[in-house]
Order: C-alpha cells, then structure tokens, then sequence
C-alpha cells in the first residue's frame, strides 16, 4: 500500500511526450532485429546511446545463426556492422571504446582479447584492421573473410555488389595474410592483387567486390592448403 504521506498523482500531472509511442515501437523492433542475450544491458546501452545522440546498437536485420559459424561466440556479421556503425568513421580507435561498444552487444570479453592478440593491437587500433579480423574469425578461409569486409565497408544498398576501393582490398588483404598466415613473403599477394587490379579494378572505376576474387581465374587468395 502507498504511505499515508506520499503523493498522489493524476495523469493530467503527469507529462507524456508525444513522441513516446515511436520511441516505445522503434525500440521493439531495434529489439527484435538485435535479439540482444542480456536485454536489460543492452536497453540501458540504446537509451543511452539516443540520449547522447549516438548510434545505438542495433542490427540492419534479424540474423538466424549458423550451425556452420567457425566459433560459438556469439560474434557475426550483423554485430561486426554494428560495430562498424558506431565507431566507423574514426581511423583510429581507443581500445577501450572498443571494449565499451563490444560490452554493449553482451558479446564476450575474451573473444575480443583474442581478435586483439591475432591482430596484435595495442591501444591505438586501426579500426579497418579490427574490421578485417573480427571477419576472419568467423569465417571459413581467406577468401569468406574478405567477401565479410566488403560487405561491411561498402557504400552499396544491400543486396548490390558490395563494392570497395581496390586500395582498401589490397591493404587489408596483405594485412590478413602476413598476420593471419604468417606469410614471410609478398610474391602471392602481389600475384593476387596484380590479377584483380588489372582483370577488374582498372575496369571498374578503382572499385573491387566479391565476385571479382571468387572468379575462377583469380588466384586462390589464400596460400594455405
């Protein structure tokens, strides 16, 4: 029962904004696409984000997860977008606002320190480069890990070509295969990137995408068997 001493209200005394009903709807299905583990987490890091004016985090659609997912971490694409969305237009991020994003999704703490050892960032982390090896933890080979990068760093509408500059590729590519193979030499990269460049990009205003390196002409872009 209320104490004898406290107020009472009517709902004239009560303010409700107007915009309560869209905020309320926009946040349920934000829920829905997201289907966040710890629900009253992520809320907090959503209301959050929209009082600060930031990107909330929150998936583009609702991911049915892979039995065929390399890891059971819970990390994919959809959340790599999400991140992406959030802390994409700096070049350089603190690795301590990566944690706090990371956090936000409920995604766990130890598969971040493992994406930091493969890519052996310290607290300056070149986000393009977190890009490419949160990618290649769930996938398959080099050439998946790639087709992730793509789609997440495009500017095209969905279901496009999932374009990029040719120079981001092949950054990024020999990134990838001098710390994730540990290649000790550049002549396959060079073979790769000289097969792309002069077969598509050249021909595609400086542009690359998926299709281009799963054709059966490129050279495999991965050296390992």
């Amino acid at each position: 029962m209320p104490h004898p001493d406290e107020p009472y209200y009517c709902s004239e005394q009560i303010p409700i904004p107007v915009e309560l009903p869209d905020i309320l709807k926009n946040f349920t299905k934000a829920a829905i696409r997201t289907q966040p583990s710890d629900l009253l987490t992520w809320s907090a890091k959503y209301f959050r984000c929209l009082a600060i004016n930031q990107t909330p985090p929150v998936k583009e659609r609702l991911e049915i997860p892979l039995a065929t997912q390399k890891t059971d971490s819970g990390l994919t694409l959809g959340l790599i977008k999400v991140l992406h969305k959030q802390l994409g237009p700096k070049n350089v991020v603190q690795l301590a606002e990566i944690e706090e994003k990371w956090k936000g999704l409920n995604l766990p703490v130890e598969k971040l320190k493992i994406i930091n050892q493969l890519g052996g960032f310290q607290q300056d982390v070149e986000w393009l480069k977190f890009i490419a090896i949160s990618c290649s933890t769930i996938s398959k080979d080099m050439t998946e890990t790639m087709s992730k990068v793509c789609e997440i760093l495009t500017a095209d509408p969905p279901g496009a070509n999932s374009r990029i500059k040719f120079e981001v590729f092949k950054d990024l590519y020999t990134f990838l295969v001098f710390q994730i193979e540990k290649s000790t030499s550049s002549k396959h990269v060079e073979e790769v990137c000289n097969y792309i460049k002069s077969e598509w990009a050249n021909r595609q205003d400086g542009y690359v995408h998926p299709r281009n390196f799963y054709h059966p002409e490129c050279p495999k872009l991965s050296q390992m068997v």
